[in-house]
């Protein structure tokens, strides 16, 4: 049996037990200053490795879940030091809730400027702490969920193991970790889209995004027109039969393996163009196109391909 059985098996053998085992007696404490379960009749200590399991407590607001809460916050890439450290609060009160004295605010100020500078100590932090610094504004600008931001941090910080820093620009790295993660965590976002808020061009972006993907070894498979469906028609605003039919046209093609060597994006929006004309929801070639990030020829191109070998009926 292996030390973590033992643990399970102990801990489920002092949350059975109801009676002392050496005078029955049923007056048990649970001392959790000394971490003792003990008989207070006989005096047995039953066991002293107690871990207090803590009350059960409710939060209605997330000031109330600050002051309830047992421990920090959980550790995350997205920080330099993974939000280890300590920070001195800007709220000028103490640990009891009161405002701290006018005169101590000097002093209180200079312990928060210090604590802020040697938490990055030396190049390597400053690299890292800017990079990061960058990737959440870019992050936030794509509005990406947290998984993603973090998933990006993990990436970068592989890529700093790797050195490949070196000779690049860290905010060409930090969109190309972007891309990465949006790929593998099956949220894609198109490189003209990261390029947008960033200033670094598309293929400065792409370019590093196949160095790292062959040097980390990153297992990404190629993104589908279907990751694309749900974001372009959101932001057509189009119903939810208009992306049945986007689906249904794409899966169709997939069967008739006539998908080979097309961009994602540019079939997703010829599907989605098709299926609004098909639920007599119309949207114009330009409009899908600005939204898809692609040319009006493309969705031209891919469109007759589509209605020709699925043997579509549209009418234009």
């Amino acid at each position: 049996m292996g030390e973590e059985e033992k643990k399970k098996e102990k801990k489920k053998w002092i949350d059975e037990i109801t009676r002392c085992p050496e005078c029955g007696s049923t007056h048990l404490v649970r001392d959790y200053e000394r971490g003792e379960l003990v008989c207070m009749d006989c005096g047995l200590v039953i066991d002293e490795a107690y871990i207090d399991q803590g009350p059960e407590w409710r939060a209605f607001d997330s000031e109330q879940r600050d002051s309830r809460s047992r421990t920090g916050a959980p550790m995350t890439y997205t920080i330099h030091d993974k939000g280890l450290s300590t920070e001195i609060s800007w709220k000028n009160k103490d640990s009891y809730g009161k405002n701290i004295p006018t005169r101590s605010r000097a002093q209180l100020y200079r312990l928060r400027k210090w604590q802020k500078r040697i938490k990055v100590s030396n190049a390597a932090e400053r690299n890292l702490t800017q990079a990061l610094q960058e990737l959440e504004r870019i992050s936030s600008n794509l509005g990406l969920p947290q998984d993603v931001r973090e998933t990006a941090a993990l990436i970068y910080r592989k890529a700093v193991k790797e050195n490949m820093i070196r000779g690049r620009s860290i905010e060409g790295v930090v969109a190309a970790s972007i891309y990465a993660a949006c790929r593998m965590l099956d949220i894609p976002r198109t490189l003209d889209e990261i390029a947008a808020v960033t200033r670094v061009k598309k293929r400065e972006i792409g370019r590093v995004y196949r160095i790292m993907a062959r040097t980390l070894k990153l297992n990404i498979l190629p993104s589908k027109p279907e990751d694309y469906i749900d974001r372009f028609c959101a932001r057509l605003k189009l119903s939810g039969e208009v992306k049945k039919k986007a689906y249904e046209i794409i899966k169709e093609a997939e069967r008739k393996h006539i998908l080979s060597g097309r961009g994602p994006t540019g079939v997703a929006a010829a599907a989605i163009y098709i299926a609004s004309i098909l639920a007599d929801e119309r949207r114009t070639q330009r409009e899908v196109a600005e939204v898809a990030g692609v040319t009006e020829v493309t969705i031209r191109n891919r469109y007759k391909e589509l209605v020709d070998k699925l043997n579509l009926s549209v009418d234009v």
